[in-house]
């Protein structure tokens, strides 16, 4: 069983930037696939970026915007998330995937709004 912990999540203004967080449980973080899901209201959860051991991928809405990485000392994933939109405004979801199990976190709310 891994557990997933997120943070940094908030309000911003378009334009803005926010780090979330995302601890992780166990002792083979280094070998989970990590992810970031995003879900507004009325629409299906999406994947925004991945992080595998030897690659990172993301959705094309936040090339060049968003950046994933990981600290296997700290069993944590981030995202920094810049230039914000107001239609970055979801609940954020970690996830991570382990031996053909997904494990999800509780959801971070991002709100960017004037």
């Amino acid at each position: 069983q891994v557990q997933l912990v997120e943070s940094g999540g908030g309000l911003v203004q378009p334009g803005g930037s926010l780090r979330l967080s995302c601890a992780a449980s166990g002792s083979t973080f280094s070998a989970y696939v990590m992810s970031w899901y995003r879900q507004a209201p009325g629409t299906e959860r999406e994947l925004v970026a991945i992080i595998a051991p030897y690659m990172t991928n993301y959705a094309d809405s936040v090339k060049g915007r968003f950046t994933i990485s990981r600290d296997n000392a700290k069993n944590t994933v981030y995202l920094q998330m810049n230039s914000l939109k107001p239609e970055d405004t979801a609940v954020y979801y970690c996830k991570a995937r382990w031996l053909d199990n997904d494990y999800w976190g509780q959801g971070t709310q991002v709100t960017v709004s004037s």
